[in-house]
């Protein structure tokens, strides 16, 4: 009998990283978080805007993402940019990491969600975009929305 579908909330989104990366393989991993910060995703609170994923002999980690303080947290609450670990199979990790030691790929983290009660983020290897690519890029969105109008 198949699992019953979780229902999923997006909590943030990266908007950076679809202009500035193209975007050449997805990956959904968990986040190890702990009791405030949960409670501050679910306010909606981080900013995944200047981070990036790295890996190490011990898995994943992402670095650079701010959760803001959970405003009711007391001399538990955590540390807004510390490093977080990802939870994903080890040869998935390997991977990617092997595929982003390649000149000018990287990993970088695109949305973080809930799917059911548990804070899953999406990563992806990229490769950065040039000025001139991204110019490309939203020459040809406006161009195909443009279409999209005259059509209507």
């Amino acid at each position: 009998m198949p699992e019953k579908e979780r229902p999923i909330t997006d909590v943030a989104l990266n908007r950076k990283a679809r202009r500035n990366y193209e975007i050449l393989e997805k990956l959904e991993v968990g986040i190890a978080l702990s009791g405030t910060e949960v409670k501050t995703l679910r306010n909606g609170q981080i900013s995944l805007d200047e981070s990036f994923v790295k890996l190490e002999d011990d898995g994943l980690w992402l670095i650079g993402a701010h959760v803001a303080e959970y405003v009711e947290g007391n001399i538990f609450n955590h540390e807004p940019t510390r490093p977080r670990r990802l939870l994903a199979h080890a040869r998935e990790a390997k991977k990617l990491g092997k595929k982003a030691k390649e000149k000018g790929l990287t990993l970088i983290p695109l949305q973080i969600y809930f799917r059911g009660k548990w804070a899953k983020l999406e990563i992806a290897l990229a490769r950065g975009r040039r000025l001139h690519d991204k110019r490309q890029v939203m020459r040809k969105r406006e161009d195909q929305r443009a279409m999209r109008n005259t059509k209507r």
